[in-house]
């Protein structure tokens, strides 16, 4: 049999209903890979060898009782340390919770529990989401499979990274704006941001007001039909996680491609790559001109005033526990007046409906995911960043280098990252598309047809497993 590291998540469950794969055997495997990985990748901050060999060994009685199994039967998954896990500690990335253990399990991460899913551990996040690449003082700095010296992105790149290495076949990731996507681009691999309330999120701080979603991260878009299908309906604690409307199938596909939205420069081999792969998705394209990086300032005050909310009594007395890019989010957060707030989540509505008036004309908008292959790590968040090697003219990070995502973070929109190839370099380069709200499936039906005529899943990086 091939490799159980490179087994997909449908062709693992397949192999396990069929009993030519054990799940002990499979989940063996990845925990010894992730062993041997550690040192150098990073991608986990807590790993649950007992409780998933334990798991493993019922998964393989229920197989050989002929039990009636779920669609993940024995397939691990790992879960983003800001994500509630049952009797599993949850750091966020912080000394403050580098204890925590929640009493109950993310409505996500139950629900692939239920499908028969297995739980292997929690994969690193920089402090409570706050910063695009992924360090922190609980797990120290995590890295890129397909260069030790580049960050995998953030805030989810322990997740990413570990889906590109093969440390398990799918891992849940939290979008906040872009947190998802952007460490699906660095790793080469696939990350969605669903449509606000498909996935419920009942421990968000702000339900009513909240811009962060739990998304899955795959290499195939199989798997991620699977997760999806697994985690998605209603849940009365999230005020967005309604009943799913099932949109119509556009008929002719018409694409907005938008290889700039307001930032100045793009690398070019990434707009090579994307616009290559664009073209391929079919239908008739329309150039689009629309300016997102200028949403920056909104979504900065929305970000930093909701973490001064949060932790702004606790930095006299734990200022030294913080990752200092951390403090100064906080810091910045409480020098924003309430009319700067209130103006802030204004400006998300009129966003909102800039997005809803566009899709009129368009089915799908297509945008680079980022605007440069992966940097190096050790960043400074609040630093200029500059894209083309260092040679193009720096700015700030949002603006600069994913001006593509957070947007659609305040709008709600779904948004799907998708691999499109690599740069000279040998780092991925990926396409974002985006749809109207509940069109998930549509972005997942044109992901599968880039993935039959532009196959990655089959790349694996020279810092794998």
């Amino acid at each position: 049999m091939t490799n159980p590291l490179h087994l997909s998540a449908a062709e693992a469950a397949a192999a396990i209903r069929t009993r030519r794969l054990s799940p002990i055997t499979l989940i063996d495997a990845v925990l010894d890979a992730i062993a041997r990985t550690q040192s150098t990748l990073n991608a986990f901050v807590t790993v649950d060898d007992e409780t998933a060999r334990a798991a493993a060994r019922e998964a393989d009685a229920a197989v050989m009782r002929g039990d009636v199994l779920g669609p993940l039967h024995g397939v691990p998954f790992s879960v983003k340390d800001l994500t509630w896990t049952k009797g599993l500690r949850t750091t966020m990335g912080s000394a403050l919770y580098r204890e925590f253990v929640p009493e109950e399990d993310a409505v996500p991460v139950a629900r692939l529990r239920e499908a028969g899913a297995i739980l292997i551990g929690k994969t690193t996040t920089p402090e409570f989401g706050h910063k695009p690449y992924t360090d922190s003082p609980v797990s120290g700095v995590s890295r890129n499979p397909w260069d030790l010296a580049r960050t995998p992105g953030g805030s989810s790149g322990g997740a990413a990274a570990a889906v590109a290495a093969g440390l398990g076949p799918i891992a849940l990731g939290t979008d906040g704006g872009g947190s998802v996507r952007i460490p699906a681009a660095c790793c080469g691999v696939l990350g969605l941001k669903p449509t606000l309330g498909r996935v419920p999120h009942v421990h968000a701080p702000d339900g009513f007001g909240n811009n962060s979603y739990i998304g899955p991260i795959t290499r195939t878009v199989a798997d991620m039909r699977l997760m999806v299908a697994a985690m998605e309906g209603p849940d009365p604690r999230d005020p967005y996680a309604f009943a799913l409307p099932t949109p119509p199938a556009p008929g002719a596909l018409r694409i907005g491609w938008a290889p700039r939205v307001g930032n100045a420069l793009l690398d070019p081999e990434v707009e090579a790559l994307t616009a290559a792969a664009m073209r391929q998705l079919g239908g008739t394209v329309e150039r689009v001109e629309i300016d997102l990086a200028s949403e920056e300032e909104a979504f900065l005050v929305i970000l930093q005033s909701s973490l001064a909310g949060r932790f702004g009594s606790r930095l006299t007395q734990d200022r030294h526990l913080f990752d200092p890019s951390f403090v100064e989010a906080i810091e910045h957060g409480l020098g924003r007046s309430a009319s700067e707030i209130l103006a802030a989540t204004q400006r998300r509505t009129v966003l909102f409906r800039q997005i809803v008036a566009l899709f009129g004309r368009i089915d799908v908008l297509a945008t680079p995911t980022i605007s440069a292959p992966a940097p190096a790590t050790g960043l400074d968040p609040f630093a200029a960043f500059s894209v083309g090697n260092g040679a193009g003219e720096a700015g700030h990070i949002r603006a600069t280098w994913y001006p593509y995502t957070f947007p659609f973070n305040l709008t709600g929109h779904p948004a799907l990252s998708i691999p499109c190839g690599r740069t000279t370099a040998g780092l991925p380069v990926a396409l974002q598309l985006v749809g109207r709200w509940h069109e998930d499936n549509l972005l997942l039906d044109l992901a599968a047809r880039m993935e039959e005529v532009r196959p990655w899943a089959q790349d694996w990086p020279p810092h794998a497993a």
